[in-house]
Formats: structure tokens, sequence, C-alpha cells
């Protein structure tokens, strides 16, 4: 199981309350747990990645193992710690102003 920390915003639109926790084959990748996570819960779809591109929107970021691997490619396998659910990825919604 991953489990899958997710903004305010985005529990209150899932109507999730706390982390979800997710089966999802191997790979784990960010985009083989984003594909579960829209399949489970269809109304974020369009909120983490962009609908046409699947490409993360500007003002998110995924943390796994206390990393920022939002750059990282998103085929590009997770940590270890992630895919056994001992560690969350967080879904990170940015800050941004001055």
């Amino acid at each position: 199981m991953v489990r899958v920390i997710l903004p305010q915003h985005l529990r209150t639109l899932a109507r999730v309350e706390g982390e979800v926790s997710l089966e999802v084959v191997e790979p784990v990748t960010q985009e083989t747990v984003l594909d579960v996570l829209e399949a489970r819960y269809p109304m974020l779809r369009g909120t983490i990645r962009d609908h046409v591109t699947r490409r993360r929107r500007p003002f998110i970021r995924f943390f796994a193992c206390e990393q920022d691997v939002s750059h990282d490619s998103s085929d590009a396998p997770l940590p270890e710690a992630v895919a056994k659910g001992e560690e969350p990825l967080l879904i990170v919604g940015a800050m941004a102003g001055g």
C-alpha cells in the first residue's frame, strides 16, 4: 500500500480525512500513484496534473522521504520506503507571492 497525503483543499474535494492508502502495482512512480489516485477519486482529475499533457500543475509539489521529487521524471521509481508504505508521498500546494 502506498500512503498519500493530500493538501486540505484536495482532501475536501475528494471527501477524505487524513492520508489515503492506495494499492499501486510495481513500479511505484509518480505517474502510477496519480493514475490510481485519480481512478479512485475522479473528482481530483485535472487538479494535480493537466488533463491533456498529464504533467504536474505548476504550483503542486511532490515530496518523498523529505526530498522534493517534483522535477523528477514522472515514470522514475519513487523511494522504496514510499513504495512499501513506510513513508508517505506528500502532495503539497506550493505558495507564491511576495
